[in-house]
């Protein structure tokens, strides 16, 4: 099956560079990547001090914020090629999936880092303030980008919510909409006036002679 169905044109369609990198889905996903660095590498960078956290020495914590990060920048590489690829895909069935797996872990990562920003916050209140001021102001970073990638994974979740609404529109209004003379067989005649679309007889009706009155051809009765 071919045709537009989420959000998409038919497949092999040519690749335009410009108008990728104008989609929301790919703005957003592209800030979720950079912040996903920023938070993994904040706490890897200074996250440490003398094998202990500096998040109240909660090694658990730092832990949390480097898996979370990891994972959301392989994800976010991933769902950027699949959307490369997306409109190349022909198989609706396909593309149905991946809709939905970006869905689902978009809004699953959304909360995630909800659960990390959360996590890392009251952490850093009940922590001491470290020795000279060591991996503070990276701690804060891996927080504020914590935060800012809830609504960043919630954008993305939204948007492919948007996607998947739009494909279910157009799968169930394929041509089942359109009026009778828009139909497959149009160009037979309907209605009372169905003769007026075939042609005139080849003799006109009692016009000319050798026609009977009928517009039948009158033809000679043979002799034997």
């Amino acid at each position: 099956m071919e045709g537009r169905f989420y959000g998409a044109g038919k497949a092999g369609g040519s690749f335009d560079p410009l108008s990728f990198i104008q989609r929301p889905q790919v703005i957003l996903r592209s800030f979720c990547w950079i912040f996903a660095i920023v938070v993994f590498g904040c706490i890897v960078d200074e996250g440490w001090l003398n094998k202990d956290c500096i998040f109240n020495k909660d090694n658990n914590a730092c832990n949390y914020g480097v898996g979370v990060g990891v994972i959301a920048f392989l994800a976010s590489m991933g769902l950027l090629v699949g959307e490369a690829l997306f409109e190349s895909i022909s198989s609706v069935k396909i593309r149905r999936r991946l809709v939905l797996c970006d869905l689902g872990f978009s809004g699953f990562w959304s909360f995630m880092f909800f659960v990390g920003f959360c996590y890392l916050c009251d952490a850093w209140r009940r922590a001491e303030y470290p020795m000279k001021g060591f991996g503070v102001g990276n701690a804060r970073a891996a927080i504020a980008f914590s935060f800012f990638s809830i609504f960043l994974w919630a954008g993305c979740a939204y948007l492919a919510f948007k996607r998947y609404r739009l494909g279910l529109d157009t799968s169930f209004g394929t041509g089942y909409d359109a009026g009778p003379e828009d139909g497959p067989y149009s160009s037979y005649p309907r209605g009372p006036d169905m003769n007026e679309a075939y042609q005139d007889p080849p003799f006109p009706v009692g016009s000319k002679q050798g026609t009977t009155g009928e517009g039948v051809p009158n033809f000679p009765v043979s002799s034997y």
